[in-house]
């Protein structure tokens, strides 16, 4: 039977919708097909077999809801005051989820008391002192050429009590919160915390993570760019190990828990010869580690680019004290560094030459603009939070699913990671392209 067949998807509503749409009276063209009810609904698991199963049992097959805008509205937009805030490290399109967020909300509901928070969770915080922004079109019409975010960002938690009382003072309405795994879970704690106060403020979640790691969710923003970015690291990594006899490109990108992008990068640019992620364990001695197979692949064709995620190959830091950065995640060790070293040490003892470049463009990626497809998809994220929050929505994110962008409760995205599966597609297939097989001793 399927792994979804007991996942709940019920999404919390503030209450009854009875505001009739404003995007229902323009009379600009506006298709009537595109409004949606709760009832229209996107299928988990698109398994035929699975499917069967499930209804055999006499269980309805999980579902989310289909994202977009509703007949009915639950806030008057004419008295509705909305605050964003982006938390985290930077990610391309960040800027154009915000400006998505502030035209939707701006034209077609007609919202105009739209508030940025300064520099994450910090800019609830009276300590800090950070001051509001005020967003209009005006200001955000040309923020999608920039990376970054225009609002900034910060690391680690914040009395959560003191970030709702502001929230009450402000009388927000909606709160769309911007990032990642953390962020998702604070604004879960958000939402307990306006639940014990029986405050009506709708918190809206929108998936940041350059990682595409989010639980439940297709693709997050900023990922598609990466990639991109990521292949002319690729490039150019391989034009320098061709250049020089005994050639090595070794390239570093981002991927703390998961490897999707050195995943796809390595398929988008098949000049790969190694690919190290998180997942998949290797050895860097014996006869079948990675040493032994990339002194091989250097007789044999005279270079070699290796491409690793930065969180792979962290049990070779065991005995290193474990470290913490301001968010409470544990701080990585530069794995890309540490195999820098060992190959150098490696090659010199065997007094074999060779010519290593090392290459790392994780912060580059992270504060470049959105590419074209990014760009489009953060339009569609941005648009559909608005759709959403309007509607009385609460406690859930804007996710991407079996080709649909839906509403998905923000209690399932933070419930575990998505990772690359060592069995599946992605997988399997950078093996075949990169021909390096397992990198295990047995």
């Amino acid at each position: 039977m399927s792994k979804f067949c007991d996942v709940d998807t019920g999404i919390d509503s503030l209450g009854e919708a009875k505001i009739t749409s404003p995007i229902l009276e323009e009379a600009d063209g506006t298709s009537h097909k595109i409004f949606r009810t709760d009832e229209d609904r996107i299928l988990i698991d698109v398994n035929a077999v699975d499917i069967n199963q499930i209804i055999k049992a006499g269980k309805t097959p999980p579902a989310f809801e289909l994202s977009g805008p509703r007949e009915k509205i639950y806030f008057d937009p004419s008295k509705l005051k909305c605050a964003l805030v982006t938390c985290g490290g930077l990610c391309p399109g960040l800027n154009n989820v915000i400006r998505a967020v502030v035209l939707e909300l701006y034209y077609r509901y007609g919202v105009h008391h739209i508030y940025g928070i300064r520099y994450g969770l910090q800019g609830f915080i009276p300590e800090y002192r950070h001051q509001l922004v005020e967003l209009s079109p005006d200001n955000v019409v040309d923020i999608h050429e920039m990376g970054g975010s225009v609002l900034g960002s910060s690391r680690g938690p914040q009395d959560i009590e003191t970030v709702v009382d502001c929230l009450e003072r402000l009388n927000i309405g909606i709160l769309f919160m911007i990032g990642g795994d953390g962020t998702l879970k604070a604004a879960s704690r958000i939402v307990e915390e306006i639940n014990m106060r029986c405050t009506k403020i709708g918190v809206i979640g929108i998936p940041k993570t350059i990682d595409n790691d989010i639980h439940m969710v297709s693709k997050s923003f900023g990922f598609d760019t990466a990639v991109d970015i990521a292949t002319e690291a690729i490039k150019g990594a391989h034009k320098e190990a061709e250049g020089y006899p005994n050639g090595i490109g070794l390239i570093k990108l981002m991927g703390r828990h998961s490897g999707f992008i050195a995943a796809n990068a390595a398929l988008a640019q098949q000049d790969v010869n190694f690919v190290l992620i998180p997942e998949i364990h290797f050895d860097l001695d014996g006869k079948n580690g990675l040493l032994a197979k990339l002194e091989e692949r250097l007789k044999r064709r005279r270079h070699a680019v290796i491409l690793v995620a930065e969180g792979a190959g962290q049990d070779f830091f065991d005995s290193a004290e474990t470290q913490y950065d301001p968010s409470g995640n544990v701080k990585l060790y530069d794995i890309g560094l540490y195999l820098k070293e060992r190959i150098q040490d490696f090659f010199n003892k065997r007094q074999m030459e060779i010519s290593l470049k090392y290459i790392d463009p994780s912060y580059m990626v992270r504060s470049l603009p959105a590419n074209a497809n990014d760009h489009i998809y953060c339009s569609f994220l941005g648009r559909d939070a608005v759709h959403a929050g309007m509607a009385g929505k609460t406690n859930m994110i804007i996710g991407y699913w079996n080709n649909f962008f839906v509403n998905v409760p923000m209690k399932l995205t933070t419930a575990e990671r998505k990772q690359v599966d060592p069995d599946g597609k992605i997988w399997q297939t950078v093996l075949e392209s990169t021909g390096q097989g397992s990198l295990v001793n047995e």
